[in-house]
């Protein structure tokens, strides 16, 4: 493994931490300042802060599924990981080091909130839209998702993406 990958990986990891401890300090706060409290108004009609306990996965689907949950987030972060260390150090795949690493951050920041409480801490609520109550954890997970899909779909090609292939032999001629 050359030196630049390794500092890649370094870069993911700590940026990993640093994006896992702001999801947690915010969720702390919550629990502090928000649980058992009214919601608080951060624009009148539209944001607010409102505590809640969620015992299910995205809008509240599957409640009281934490063996589940816990095991979906361990397949999605060994798979993650595996992209991350077979992604190449090249310009080129800079984002994709950044989405990947917003995604096991979010991941393994409701992870940690299943495993110790039994359900995810969310508080962030759009009013206006009556949009699910959600966590700093779940924006990392679903903005960069979106992004992937966009990039993969529209930016990269299938030789831009040979690292993931168990055929690598096929495109290798497209290393570079």
């Amino acid at each position: 493994m050359s030196v630049k990958k390794k500092f890649f990986l370094l870069l993911d990891l700590l940026m990993i931490a640093g994006l896992i401890f702001f999801d947690q300090y915010t969720k702390h706060w919550a629990v502090v300042f928000l649980k058992d409290k009214p919601a608080y108004n951060l624009i009148n009609g539209i944001l607010e802060l409102n505590y809640l306990e969620n015992q299910g996965a995205a809008f509240g689907v599957l409640p009281n599924q934490k063996i589940f949950f816990v095991f979906v987030a361990i397949v999605i972060l060994a798979a993650v990981g595996y992209v991350l260390l077979k992604l190449p150090d090249h310009k080129k795949y800079t984002i994709l080091h950044f989405l990947f690493s917003l995604i096991v951050a979010g991941s393994i920041g409701n992870m940690i909130d299943r495993v110790r409480y039994d359900y995810v801490v969310d508080f962030i609520y759009f009013v206006r839209i009556n949009f699910p109550i959600f966590n700093i954890a779940d924006i990392y997970a679903a903005v960069s998702a979106v992004i992937l899909l966009f990039l993969l779909l529209f930016v990269y090609k299938e030789k831009d993406l040979y690292f993931i292939s168990f055929k690598q032999k096929k495109y290798r001629e497209f290393k570079g």
